[in-house]
């Protein structure tokens, strides 16, 4: 099995990030703080705990240059943490929200972070050094409903949201005293902040989890349909692929290579899938080792009789496919995975390690370097 180490460290966690040496890890225990803690002589040991937020946390993530964390809550604010001394001293970013903030990333060059939220708007923070705090401009009246996940273009300028009005959207987040004008590529070249440079009507119900790919070249993100979505060749006239399964939807996903993605969510078990030599899109399997349990009752109902009798359906049917009540979940998270971070690259663009977290309260370490069938996609 490809999962490393797993460890339970909370009833529930929300979301989680790593320090830039991977020697720290930061959860949320799905309340109002951060739990920072390290690997002490083979223990995880409790080193911090950040208490500041006045409503549950939805969002961390932990700058790789700067080794300052950011955080988004419920409570429609953001904290940036820097760490003085032995101490997370943290710094307030009012985002002007009426709505809770769902999300938060930092921008590839960790100048930026980008916030969604409940309130159709999506914050673009940055510092400003003149008056020593961080400003918040706001991406306004372009989503219909809450914006439920944010990914940076390897470019630093070019966003993608994705939406619960089924919608995913890329907008150019270019500000003038923060982004050198040489940094300006591509489709981006000629917009302004906030602009809408394309938006994909792929998915007819609430779309999450939107990544792109180390090129920047692919766009991928999952709706609630048990879909995910490949967008190629982003601009005028992108090239879209989706893919459907039978099983429960995901809610994030992560490439690993150009070709390889993982995709989390409710099955409690990663999925892969990647693309052949023509850049067509399919499912490849599970990762994690499945089992099968039965969620059927151990014995008949006169309810659940009633509604055979009125819907038609047999005791014991002939297609399997309707009637059976099992179904595979992973042998290491036993509940949804809702947060899926990388851990290392091998070269410049593969990712060979990752962690996901779960509302089981775990986190398991992934390693494909032992996955001999996806050693060609990577």
């Amino acid at each position: 099995m490809a999962a490393v180490e797993v460890h339970r460290f909370a009833e529930c966690i929300t979301c989680h990030a790593w320090s830039p040496d991977r020697s720290m890890l930061a959860f949320c225990p799905n309340n109002n703080e951060v739990h920072i803690y390290t690997l002490m002589q083979s223990k995880w040991e409790k080193l911090h705990v950040l208490q500041k937020h006045d409503q549950i946390i939805s969002g961390i993530d932990w700058s790789s240059r700067s080794n300052k964390i950011v955080t988004s809550s419920h409570d429609r604010n953001s904290y940036v943490w820097n760490l003085e001394g032995s101490e997370w001293v943290p710094t307030l970013v009012i985002l002007r929200l009426n709505r809770a903030a769902l999300c938060v990333q930092w921008s590839p060059k960790e100048n930026k972070f980008a916030v969604g939220s409940g309130a159709k708007t999506v914050c673009i923070c940055y510092y400003e050094q003149e008056n020593n705090w961080w400003v918040s401009k706001l991406i306004r009246k372009r989503h219909d409903s809450s914006v439920t996940s944010v990914a940076w273009h390897p470019n630093n300028i070019l966003l993608a949201t994705t939406s619960t009005d089924g919608k995913c959207r890329i907008f150019s987040t270019y500000i003038k005293v923060v982004d050198a004008k040489e940094s300006k590529t591509g489709s981006s070249s000629d917009s302004k902040f906030g602009e809408l440079i394309l938006q994909l009507d792929l998915s007819s119900c609430w779309a999450f989890g939107v990544r792109w790919s180390p090129s920047g070249n692919t766009l991928a993100y999952v709706g609630h349909n048990s879909m995910i979505y490949f967008v190629d060749e982003v601009g005028p006239s992108p090239l879209a692929q989706n893919v459907a399964f039978r099983d429960l939807p995901l809610r994030d996903v992560l490439f690993l290579s150009e070709r390889l993605v993982i995709g989390v969510g409710f099955d409690c078990n990663p999925m892969v899938f990647a693309a052949d030599e023509r850049g067509i899109w399919s499912f490849i399997r599970f990762l994690g080792e499945r089992k099968i349990t039965s969620s059927a009752p151990k014995y008949g109902s006169q309810l659940s009789g009633a509604f055979r009798t009125l819907y038609g359906q047999p005791k014991h049917g002939l297609n399997n496919d309707t009637n059976d009540h099992s179904r595979p979940q992973g042998t290491v998270h036993e509940n949804c995975i809702n947060c899926i971070v990388p851990l290392g690259t091998s070269g410049s663009s593969k990712v060979m390690r990752f962690s996901t977290s779960g509302l089981d309260g775990k986190v398991a370490v992934w390693d494909l370097e032992n996955q001999a069938d996806l050693s060609e996609y990577l």
